[in-house]
């Protein structure tokens, strides 16, 4: 079982929560940072400390406030502590369930465990704490296991991509046809990018194209 754990959350409640699971597997030795700044920086401590922790908890989303951070998101916190020390544990614990975004953090940043904050979120930490601690096996909430299921459906790909740069900055999808036409970029007929784009909105759970746009901004795509 592991030794030495931190958890990066700014929502109270679910720091709690997270701290009542760890007690209950007489797990101890844990700290907590509200910032990812903060979690950022006990980690880089305790490894020139020689006493580096070996789970990192982190949720992917932190609010806003008046103070000015250099590590906004819990997708950048994981990457950048992938890159410090690679042999942690790493498990996301968030309300996200857009399945290229968890699947990006398993093939990207290498996590180790993504459960889904919800109903049975508490079990489901438990389980991955119990799971990822004796082994390298993978855990993920039943609820989103599809994320790493994607490859028979579908994918985003460079020309993906170039359409929604285009659509972000307000090119309207008859000129970036015409674009597309002209740089003979395919698909570029007038119902293909409408099934592509049909597509995307489907695959980001997106409602229309300009929450398509947001969503794809938060998550870094463009």
């Amino acid at each position: 079982m592991f030794k030495k754990v931190i958890i990066a959350e700014d929502f109270e409640e679910f720091n709690l929560a997270v701290k009542q699971t760890l007690s209950d597997l007489n797990i101890v030795n844990f700290q907590h940072a509200k910032y990812c700044d903060d979690a950022f920086l006990k980690i880089r401590k305790a490894i020139q400390d020689n006493e580096p922790f070996d789970l990192l908890i982190s949720d992917l989303s932190f609010k806003k406030d008046h103070r000015e951070v250099k590590i906004g998101s819990g997708d950048e916190l994981i990457q950048k502590v992938r890159e410090l020390q690679p042999n942690i544990k790493i498990i996301a614990y968030s309300v996200e369930d857009k399945n290229v975004r968890i699947k990006s953090l398993f093939d990207d940043s290498e996590i180790n465990a993504f459960v889904l904050k919800g109903r049975n979120s508490i079990e489901d930490l438990r389980k991955a704490i119990s799971i990822i601690s004796t082994s390298d096996q993978k855990f993920i909430s039943p609820e989103v296991a599809s994320a790493l299921q994607e490859k028979g459906n579908y994918e985003i790909d460079d020309v993906d991509i170039k359409i929604l740069k285009y659509l972000s900055s307000g090119t309207s999808q008859d000129d970036i046809i015409e674009i597309f036409k002209t740089s003979d970029i395919k698909p570029n007929s007038k119902s293909a990018m409408e099934k592509r784009l049909s597509k995307l909105k489907d695959f980001f759970k997106a409602n229309n194209t300009v929450h398509l746009v947001s969503i794809t901004k938060d998550m870094g795509i463009i």
